[in-house]
């Protein structure tokens, strides 16, 4: 009898300092937490960032290069990493130029989500002013649909979407947009912009002669277009004609990228969770039903988790679900482990004295 109100006097305790002291949150956001704790070590302080930051940085983990340039970044500009990865990071567009050029697209990418670009702006309106006149003349507006025409009618970018013309700017400028960027000690970005008029210049005038030159020099085949647009290029005229050519193709660009939100890109992460983190190096050695063991020991907080779910389907109040179900799985596991613990005790202790009395 002693025996047993021992038991159930630890159980009471060790099941109402595990209920009043967790917090819980869904079950697969936990395994995302793990995973990223488990995953991507070397990046400092990764279990203190936020939920969608991990899945980001999660989905690099595949690719070596790419995980290896995600770290750069989030060492060198953290804050710029906790904006823009979770917008952009399961984009392929954007993984592309990371891998390229590193951490050197975020200064670009922040400045462009953090205000209004008047030539931006400029350009989106005469495309969507294009399209619409296009649509008209063609009655391909008549098939739209509402929400369609609605978009197609807001001139005003949002900020993923002028997050998204600085990518494109990226892939198609590379390091010479790239240089026009200056971040200051105190993390200011300022954009010089004497140097975009130059590189302006510079492609409004020269721009298809020199694509005609890399290609030439690279052994791709020059197209009809190519020499075209070459020998239009030494006319002054063509930049007006290029405003609208670039606008157009970013624009419409922009418009199917900027419906990829962070919250389905985590949504992502979160539905495979489980299967990516048994399927982890540390936990794929072992059977399925191992790993589980394994990992609800490991992490307990899981089950804190597990019985705050069931509190929320049951409609009870969560702190009471905990407890009792710590309770429940507590008792037969106490007693359990006290005949263990004897079995294990007693031959122990003949063994020391045989020893002792050799």
């Amino acid at each position: 009898m002693k025996k047993l109100l021992l038991i159930l006097g630890v159980a009471l305790l060790i099941a109402l300092i595990s209920a009043v002291s967790s917090s819980p949150m869904p079950i697969e956001e936990r395994l995302i937490r793990i995973q990223a704790e488990d995953t991507l070590r070397e990046f400092p302080r990764i279990e203190n960032e936020p939920l969608e930051v991990q899945a980001a940085l999660l989905d690099m983990a595949d690719d070596e290069l790419l995980l290896l340039k995600a770290r750069a970044a989030y060492l060198r500009y953290p804050e710029m990493t906790r904006e823009i990865f979770p917008l952009y990071g399961p984009e392929d567009e954007f993984r592309e130029i990371l891998r390229r050029y590193g951490e050197n697209i975020l200064p670009p990418i922040h400045y462009f989500l953090g205000r209004p670009i008047g030539s931006i702006e400029l350009m989106n309106t005469l495309a969507n002013k294009y399209q619409k006149a296009k649509g008209y003349f063609t009655g391909s507006d008549k098939s739209q649909s509402a929400e369609e025409q609605g978009t197609a009618e807001t001139d005003n970018l949002s900020p993923a979407e002028r997050g998204w013309y600085a990518v494109r700017f990226i892939q198609e400028e590379g390091h010479d947009f790239l240089g026009q960027f200056v971040v200051s000690a105190q993390g200011e970005i300022t954009w010089v912009r004497t140097e975009r008029v130059l590189e302006n210049i510079n492609q409004f005038f020269a721009s298809g002669i020199r694509n005609l030159e890399i290609r030439h020099r690279t052994g791709e085949d020059v197209s009809a277009a190519d020499i075209g647009w070459a020998s239009v290029d030494v006319l002054v005229f063509a930049s007006a004609l290029k405003v609208l050519r670039v606008g157009r193709t970013v624009a419409v660009s922009t418009k199917g990228a900027a419906r990829s939100t962070r919250s389905a890109a985590l949504a992502t992460r979160v539905a495979n969770s489980g299967r990516m983190l048994l399927n982890s190096a540390r936990y794929a050695k072992w059977p399925a039903a191992i790993a589980v063991g394994y990992l609800v020991v490991s992490h307990p907080s899981i089950i804190n988790d597990f019985f705050a779910e069931v509190a929320d389907v049951l409609g009870y109040p969560v702190k009471l679900v905990q407890f009792l179900g710590w309770l429940v799985i507590l008792l037969p596991a106490l007693y359990v482990g006290s005949w263990v613990m004897r079995l294990l005790v007693r031959p122990t202790i003949a063994l020391l004295h045989v020893g002792g009395g050799k």
